[in-house]
């Protein structure tokens, strides 16, 4: 399209104003995993119609887009297209493609309860080269997986990495013409620690580590402020996160959570960015996708002090946070 484009209109400037709609759910990866560079969703390969799933390996869209790989591809193939607008920046509720029975989207860089999905830091490598940061996919937590061949994708504005599996190499990549991810496609899955150390022009430029975790141990609680206004309208967003007893995120828990609260505030939403969780916003129990969760919390108009936010889920103790209210 862009050089039929570009022929037609030479003296135009090219933009792309949806591009990609690619799709995915956040942290739900499905096996096996396309060897090409885009691939369209179907049962068995990137998609789980009875989960409502989409793979995270981030490598899937709609019939009539493409991965972000495939994106850039032509950008640069193309340079007097002067840039892209993607299609879509979050999730939003409506057009749940490819599965209906959801009722919110997939193609969002980051999910419907403000996560950021792995697709965000491809994104990140591509618009921020002068960043140095490595991302790994997927999670280590694979208990039925021990011996299968489970491929590891990293994500790093430079251009080459080593990764490691317990301490030993797996060799170094270096990002190929038209490449912009490292793919070891043939890992055989072991519990323990994967490192990727990523390389710029020879020299170490990042670096990145997950591991096996234990067993979810404890609920974290996240604020993103610790001081709300008693306007009746200030939010504080909590992140709920569920980590093992050594404070590492528990990245396929899908713990059932319920929420109180103590003080002037209310709990006006929740939320965990799965577009087939149907539970109402404003339900005080919520179900972990992934790991995550989402509480917001209001302050009530003309009261201050304290806000305590308490969560349980069976089995773990209770957890709690402060929020302070101030007129």
């Amino acid at each position: 399209m862009y050089p039929a484009f570009h022929k037609a209109f030479p003296e135009k400037v090219i933009v792309s104003s949806e591009s990609a709609s690619a799709l995915s759910s956040r942290g739900s990866y499905l096996f096996p995993v396309t060897p090409g560079k885009t691939s369209p969703i179907r049962d068995g390969m990137g998609g789980d119609s009875a989960t409502s799933e989409v793979s995270a390996y981030e490598l899937y869209a709609v019939d009539f887009g493409s991965s972000p790989d495939l994106v850039f591809e032509k950008q640069d193939q193309n340079p007097y297209v002067a840039g892209e607008f993607v299609w879509s920046g979050w999730d939003y509720l409506g057009e749940p493609t490819p599965y209906y029975n959801a009722r919110s989207s997939y193609c969002g860089i980051i999910d419907l309860a403000g996560f950021p999905k792995d697709r965000y830091f491809l994104y990140q490598s591509r618009w921020r080269p002068d960043l140095p940061m490595a991302h790994i996919l997927p999670h280590w937590n694979w208990p039925g997986r021990v011996g299968e061949v489970t491929p590891v994708h990293v994500f790093t504005s430079g251009d080459e990495a080593e990764l490691f599996l317990n301490g030993k190499s797996l060799g170094r990549k270096k990002k190929g013409r038209f490449e912009y991810r490292l793919r070891w496609d043939d890992v055989v899955y072991e519990p323990g620690t994967l490192l990727a150390v990523a390389y710029k022009d020879g020299d170490k430029w990042a670096d990145c580590e997950i591991s096996t975790t234990g067993p979810t141990a404890q609920i974290a609680l996240i604020p993103d402020r610790g001081v709300i206004h008693a306007d009746g309208r200030d939010l504080c967003f909590v992140t709920v996160r569920m980590e093992d007893q050594n404070g590492r995120f528990v990245a396929n828990d899908q713990s059932h959570i319920s929420f109180s609260l103590e003080g002037p505030g209310e709990i006006i939403a929740t939320d965990n960015g799965f577009p087939a969780d149907f539970t109402p916003f404003p339900s005080t129990e919520r179900k972990a996708f992934n790991g995550l969760c989402l509480v917001i919390v209001r302050a009530i108009r003309g009261e201050s002090g304290e806000i305590r936010l308490i969560a349980q889920t069976n089995g773990l103790p209770h957890s709690s946070t402060a929020i302070r209210v101030e007129h």
